[in-house]
């Protein structure tokens, strides 16, 4: 798979400025104007560069979009999964059980916080298969840590069922998911925590790094205030050693920004992923959409289709200006980080099949009608041909 991966660097390659369909437009992300006079206003002047008010504010309103009593602002998604296994006391011994197919993060601090990742096969919808979780659990299982992946939330009313039968934590890595819910509950608000990004590329995001941890738990998220602040009790006296994983002042004042625009953003998103459903649906020997339930509303973080010929496909709509990726190439079972794990090819056969057909179109928010109607366009062309 590895070779695989290399091929995919350099075959969906756009040559500099010759992309007609970006991947993703940075540039246009930024409000900047706007957001250099909040800083001026309001950083400059008060000189609180971390954990000021705007931390409190950014806090308070997105607790309030997820539902939930608390959200602690962070330093990075990472850290807002991170400090939440940490707060939970998950550590050395203890096991949590987790999609194959995500991002690095999401088995990287199951790891680091001295746990074991325990993965479990995904579904047709990329999601973890609720069906195989309870055959994984064991004596050592603490958690179960699903992935609401492309900003479509898991199966979380099975995943509760679950884990109330086995006394165990859910802890959601809400990363790519920011305002997505089933039958109206936001995630973030199913788990006893909820772990998002505000990393650039995120539908709602700052400059730079940036995360939050949600939950209803009042002694969850006093935890989490304290190892996200070195265990400072006082500024001179420390309950326990802990990080440093502040959400910069300057971070949520974007991020306050950007939370007032998170409709817009999102309505943009689903009707350039509704395009693309009904522009493609009909290439069903070609291609195939993942199903889509009417009581769930995705944020598509990302638009992933499995696609017949991937690498030629995506070969050829680079040559036609437009940038895709692929979420992933290489499952985290068969990463070398994850080599003491033991795991082998075929472990988790639909996650790897997939790995081999996935491919992420363009859907963000400053797409053009004629740029999404020019990628579907190309798509048949090179299906017809």
């Amino acid at each position: 798979m590895r070779v695989e991966y290399s091929y995919l660097l350099k075959q969906f390659e756009v040559k500099e400025g010759e992309a007609k369909v970006k991947y993703v437009d940075l540039p246009k992300q930024a409000n900047v104007e706007a957001i250099l006079t909040d800083i001026k206003e309001i950083l400059l002047k008060t000189g609180q560069f971390t954990l000021g008010q705007p931390v409190a504010e950014f806090e308070a309103g997105f607790a309030k979009l997820c539902k939930t009593k608390y959200a602690v602002g962070l330093n990075s998604g990472t850290d807002a999964l991170f400090l939440a296994l940490k707060a939970l006391n998950i550590g050395s011994g203890d096991e949590v059980i987790t999609a194959p197919n995500s991002f690095f993060a999401t088995a990287a601090v199951i790891a680091i916080a001295g746990a074991k990742p325990v993965f479990v096969d995904v579904n047709n919808e990329y999601n973890i298969d609720a069906e195989l979780i309870e055959r994984a659990i064991t004596h050592r299982t603490k958690a179960i840590l699903p992935v609401h992946l492309t900003g479509n939330p898991a199966d979380m009313p099975r995943i509760i069922n679950i884990a109330r039968r086995h006394d165990l934590h859910i802890i959601e890595d809400a990363a790519q998911a920011v305002s997505a819910t089933i039958d109206g509950q936001p995630t973030g608000s199913f788990g006893i925590a909820g772990g998002f990004s505000f990393h650039p590329l995120k539908n709602l995001n700052v400059w730079g790094d940036g995360g939050i941890t949600t939950t209803n738990s009042r002694e969850l998220s006093d935890r989490i205030r304290l190892l996200r602040n070195h265990g400072l009790k006082t500024r001179d006296e420390i309950e326990v050693f802990a990080y440093n994983s502040r959400l910069d002042t300057l971070q949520a004042i974007v991020a306050n920004r950007l939370l007032n625009a998170l409709d817009a953003i999102t309505d943009a998103r689903i009707k350039n992923a509704k395009t693309y459903d009904d522009g493609l649906s009909d290439l069903t020997d070609h291609i195939t959409l993942p199903p889509r339930k009417s009581n769930v509303k995705q944020v598509y973080h990302t638009y992933v289709i499995l696609a017949k010929e991937r690498n030629k496909l995506g070969t050829y709509l680079a040559e036609k200006g437009i940038e895709t990726k692929v979420h992933y190439p290489i499952p985290l079972h068969l990463q070398p980080a994850s080599k003491y794990l033991g795991h082998q090819e075929g472990d988790f056969p639909v996650c790897e099949a997939q790995a081999k057909s996935i491919l992420t179109l363009p859907v963000h928010q400053h797409l053009a009608d004629d740029q999404v109607a020019y990628v579907i366009d190309s798509i048949r062309k090179f299906y017809r041909k």
